[in-house]
């Protein structure tokens, strides 16, 4: 059973309904115009877990798009209430189905979805509108273009899930355990994508996606070779 649980937010131009939807194993928050029909975005944030989109720092964005008539959906999937504790095998479906949750309400325009992602966000962005032909647009904020391991202690499981099952993922290998131990995140990726037997099989299938794709990367990114990868 879903329950909406009505708060109130403040745009920029006038007063916005903010409703919580309770779906399992995601936090999402839905932030609503005045329009009678709006398309919707969705926001996910990256590795640094919580549900960011609903932070002050994002506010002024939200609203914007608020006050050009979208509804804005923020989706928390991991170190938020309710959700995973760690980046671990998350499960894609929930959070797809957090995404059909908000477009089931009477003023948001189920046909228009975007979904924009930063980070991990990103990587997560690109895999739902992989397996989701009603995600319309992506936008992918130093994405990767593969599946990477879960961020565990460990390394030896993935990211996400679909169906319950762990996708494949690029490894830990042995060329990246210099770069790791000296805490050169970069170099760690690069040598991870040595491997291209695993990145064939991790690659997220983007070519499925059904609508444009915008990547912003950086040429200097010291975590991730996101250039590179948006290429």
């Amino acid at each position: 059973k879903i329950i909406f649980i009505a708060l109130i937010g403040i745009s920029s131009l006038e007063s916005q309904p903010q409703i919580n939807l309770n779906t399992a194993d995601v936090e999402s928050v839905l932030y609503l115009g005045s329009n009678r029909k709006q398309a919707l975005v969705v926001g996910l944030g990256g590795s640094e877990g919580g549900n960011s989109w609903t932070s002050d720092y994002w506010k002024d964005t939200r609203d914007e798009f608020i006050d050009q008539g979208y509804a804005f959906l923020a989706i928390g999937y991991f170190g938020a209430d309710n959700t995973p504790d760690l980046l671990d095998r998350v499960s894609i479906d929930a959070v797809y189905k957090a995404i059909k949750t908000a477009t089931a309400h009477k003023r948001v325009d189920k046909k228009n979805i975007a979904v924009v992602g930063g980070s991990r966000g990103a990587d997560l962005a690109l895999l739902l509108a992989s397996y989701y032909d009603d995600i319309d647009c992506v936008v992918s904020i130093v994405g990767s273009h593969t599946v990477f391991p879960g961020h565990t202690d460990h390394f030896t499981t993935s990211c996400w899930s679909f169906n319950g099952e762990e996708l494949p993922f690029v490894p830990v290998n042995d060329a990246c355990i210099p770069f790791l131990m000296e805490g050169d995140l970069r170099g760690t990726f690069e040598a991870m994508l040595l491997d291209t037997v695993a990145f064939e099989k991790a690659a997220i299938p983007i070519e499925k996606i059904n609508g444009p794709i915008l990547f912003l990367s950086a040429d200097q990114d010291e975590i991730c070779p996101s250039t590179p990868m948006a290429n």
